[in-house]
């Protein structure tokens, strides 16, 4: 059995038959039944993706704040007496947890935090890339190196939430967590200085 390729007057003949355009293209009518599946199957995912962004407050980063991963530790906001809950209150009456994430691990290294009350966390990166997930929360994030990352959380019930590291780091990556810890808002004591964690 012979199998022939379409030669250039074959192909010089169909296009022609096509005249000035694709106006007589032929689609088949199963073609164009599985063409309107597939086009409403994008449609309903794209609707999918956008009522839940816009109903669960999911926005891309609105405020690009950078910083130097080399001296993080001599900057004013991230020295290390300065890390953990910061003992005066945001003027929304929201807490402030400042953050450093580096190999491997997240200091410092426990956070004690109320229930109920606005977590308004800022981290930073002080080698590479990282992600602070804390399961069954909104606190899913990534640290990048260079950039402050912020995320606001509330913590409905007392208990114990790891945080853990949701982005490949290095060959430790698995041990990289923390421990926040959520108390009931009647047992909460106002922290007298930051990095004075438990």
């Amino acid at each position: 059995m012979r199998i022939r390729f379409p030669d250039k007057q074959w192909f010089r003949e169909k296009m022609a038959g096509l005249g000035g355009g694709m106006s007589r293209l032929e689609i088949d009518e199963l073609e164009r039944k599985w063409l309107s599946v597939s086009l409403a199957m994008i449609g309903l995912f794209v609707g999918a993706i956008v009522v839940t962004a816009v109903s669960q407050g999911v926005h891309p980063p609105s405020h690009v704040e950078t910083i130097d991963s080399a001296s993080l530790h001599l900057s004013q906001e991230f020295a290390e007496d300065k890390l953990g809950v910061q003992p005066t209150p945001l003027a929304d009456g929201s807490l402030q947890v400042r953050l450093v994430a580096g190999r491997y691990g997240f200091y410092p290294r426990e956070i004690e935090v109320p229930a109920g009350r606005r977590i308004v966390f800022r981290m930073a990166s002080m080698d590479v890339l990282h992600g602070a997930h804390i399961p069954m929360t909104n606190m899913s994030t990534m640290i990048v190196p260079g950039y402050v990352s912020e995320v606001v959380s509330v913590f409905p019930k007392p208990g114990e939430y790891p945080m853990l590291c949701n982005e490949y780091c290095g060959l430790g990556h698995d041990h990289m967590w923390s421990k926040v810890t959520v108390i009931a808002q009647e047992n909460w004591r106002e922290p007298a200085t930051g990095g004075k964690q438990p």
